[in-house]
């Protein structure tokens, strides 16, 4: 019994504190417009009952309707019945407005939550977890319109919630008009059956939750294979049969278990709830006839109590306006919840503390990664941080047992100076670049600029000191000159800022050959649009970097700035790139050595310690793995089989290397 107890109570605890954590939510959409809709729920809850009383006065009259005072009487009553109708149906369209405002408003709240929880507050430690990325789906899953949000959830409450008053109202007539015996009966057999049909929506939602995984595979998979990103692969490669094959199959995969489940939960304990409904009404119908019969009710009771009591009976049933709503929509909110759960843990997640699902050690967020140095709090101005930043014997990996991929690093970044940062791949070259973004701290040693160390800097404010442009820099389906805008927010409107920065990356004749210039839409999906090639998206994004220069970064960060120009292209770019970085404290991370050979220092990486560095005739000098590394690519242009004239307009195959 104790254990029963237990369980009881356990499941009462649950679906209390899914429904308060909806009830807290629905303000979110303005205290204004929810009293209102609770208004005229209470409005549309009360309205059909009245009618009842009132249709129930009219089966009084009729017997003695042949006096005129009578029939007075019944008229005006079946006139003010006709009313409550019409202002009934009125009342209805005017209250699904109201229901589809609070969503949206409601929606909005979540979505800025979303916004903020995945783009600001989560450590990309969390967005690299497959758990963690599973509930961020689910979450995002509402707001593209593959589940319930939790605005359609909120806004259900007020239908819900006057289902429930015209619930209590019923029944108040039942006791009324027939006996207190009667109401109980009907009241309890409506709840048994409703709760009983609400919990098998909650069984299944967890169901649903198991699911996630499945799900995820099945929507990226729909999407490549109804858009238009990966048709041009998909013809050539002839992918359509395996395709198709491939999203049934997984389709199946996700649909099956849910089919399983439905009828598992859903067919038997149906017939069950449908038995104690009908039990519960012939008991309440059986008590109406009796005293009907012993002459206990007149007319009025009669036809009060029959109305009255269907009301209740058909209480047990599926609500459409309400109970998908609430029950799926408030999953989606709570994938949200569990997703700033997530983020709350990673952000609070000690030295070398393993968080389930989330974060790794080093997560830029926590502030708190082991560190030889002791650990710092944020509060210095990110701002006033001037001078050499140096890596301190900084070591790092992504997870708690995962490979080291930086060990034992010492590096100085000169301020002013231009820093060439080259290796293999997989040497950590990328890494070092998101530990001096403070998107990830070390896991020992520290970073410091001016002798401060970062983690007592505010990562986000440190981090608008850094003009960075990775590797895979975000190509947005959206204008030119938003594109590049988005280096500087503060400067997006300023078309003279803008087009600058432009001119300095080459990007200017990109602009030139668009339709609408900074305006054109770079995708052809939208009237107007353009698409860029490799080389064009590169300058545009050299050129958002160089935006974020001219307002206010005091740190230039280049991943692979020239990757996908060629060699006079790229020459072109760093003539002017050394022309206007004096003072500009850089870095440049290239595989190309006519890249780096200008830098004011080359820093070579392998296996995640630096290993050399000097200028380039230092290390060419030095006969070492730089000097390896320049001759074998150089090499490549020296050929006798190689014009390189012919693609540079160049003769001395050395001055292209150096170029």
């Amino acid at each position: 019994m104790g254990s029963a107890g237990q369980a009881i109570r356990r499941t009462v605890h649950r679906r209390s504190a899914r429904w308060i954590a909806l009830i807290r939510l629905l303000p979110t959409a303005g205290a204004g417009i929810v009293i209102g809709g609770l208004a005229m729920g209470v409005l549309l809850a009360l309205a059909p009952l009245a009618v009842i009383v009132l249709m129930g006065r009219v089966l009084y009259l009729l017997p003695d309707a042949a006096a005129a005072a009578t029939w007075d009487e019944l008229l005006t009553t079946l006139l003010v019945a006709f009313a409550l109708l019409v202002v009934q149906q009125l009342a209805v369209p005017f209250q699904e407005g109201i229901v589809e405002v609070i969503g949206r408003r409601v929606d909005q709240h979540c979505i800025d939550r979303l916004m903020g929880a995945a783009l600001a507050d989560a450590p990309l430690s969390v967005l690299e977890e497959p758990e963690a990325l599973d509930i961020l789906a689910d979450a995002r899953a509402a707001y593209s319109r593959l589940a319930r949000t939790p605005g359609e959830a909120a806004g259900a409450l007020i239908p819900l919630t006057s289902r429930y008053i015209q619930l209590v109202g019923a029944v108040v007539l039942v006791a009324v008009v027939v006996s207190p015996v009667a109401a109980a009966v009907i009241a309890a057999t409506a709840l048994v059956v409703r709760f009983a049909i609400r919990g098998t929506l909650g069984r299944f939602a967890v169901l649903w939750d198991s699911l996630s995984g499945s799900r995820r595979k099945m929507s990226y998979l729909r999407e490549v294979a109804t858009g238009a990103k990966a048709a041009k692969e998909i013809r050539l490669l002839g992918l359509l049969p395996w395709l198709r094959a491939r999203l049934r199959h997984d389709t199946m995969a996700n649909f099956e278990p849910q089919w399983r489940g439905s009828r598992k939960l859903q067919l038997w304990p149906f017939v069950g709830y449908s038995m104690v409904g009908l039990v519960g009404g012939a008991v309440v119908l059986v008590i109406i006839a009796v005293a009907g019969t012993a002459g206990n009710l007149n007319l009025f009771q009669l036809g009060v109590a029959l109305q009255a009591v269907l009301i209740p009976m058909r209480f047990g049933v599926y609500f459409p306006e309400c109970d998908v709503q609430t029950q799926y929509g408030l999953h989606s909110f709570e994938a949200l919840e569990r997703f700033e759960e997530l983020v709350s843990v990673a952000q609070t997640a000690g030295p070398g503390e393993a968080v389930s699902g989330a974060a790794a050690p080093g997560v830029a967020s926590t502030g708190r990664a082991e560190s030889e140095n002791g650990e710092g709090g944020v509060g210095q101005d990110a701002a006033s941080l001037r001078g050499v930043v140096r890596f301190e014997r900084v070591s790092f990996r992504y997870a708690d047992g995962g490979p080291w991929v930086l060990r034992d690093l010492d590096l100085e970044l000169a301020p002013g100076g231009s820093t060439a940062i080259v290796g293999l791949n997989g040497a950590g070259k990328t890494t070092l670049v998101k530990l001096l973004a403070r998107l990830y701290d070390p896991t020992r040693g520290r970073i410091t600029v001016g002798g401060v160390d970062l983690r007592e800097v505010d990562a986000s404010e440190w981090q608008r000191q850094l003009a960075l442009i990775f590797q895979d820099y975000v190509r947005y389906e959206l204008t030119a000159g938003e594109n590049i805008g988005f280096g500087a927010p503060h400067l997006m409107d300023d078309r003279a800022a803008v087009r600058s920065a432009a001119e300095r990356a080459g990007a200017d004749v990109v602009l030139d050959q668009l339709p609408d210039g900074l305006d054109t839409p770079l995708s052809a999906r939208y009237p107007g649009g353009r698409d860029l090639s490799g080389g064009q998206w590169q300058r545009i994004a050299l050129a958002r970097a160089l935006l974020a220069v001219q307002g206010g970064a005091s740190v230039l960060v280049l991943d692979e700035p020239t990757a996908q120009l060629d060699v006079r292209a790229e020459a072109e770019f760093f003539d002017r790139f050394l022309a206007t970085m004096d003072g500009l404290t850089s870095v440049v991370i290239s595989h190309r050595f006519s890249t780096v050979r200008r830098a004011d220092q080359i820093v070579v990486i392998e296996h995640g310690r630096v290993i050399e560095r000097g200028t380039h005739d230092q290390l060419i000098e030095l006969g070492g793995r730089y000097a390896e590394l320049f001759e074998l690519q150089s090499s490549r242009f020296r050929t006798p089989t190689t014009d390189t004239s012919a693609v540079t307009g160049s003769t001395n195959p050395e001055q292209e290397i150096s170029a």
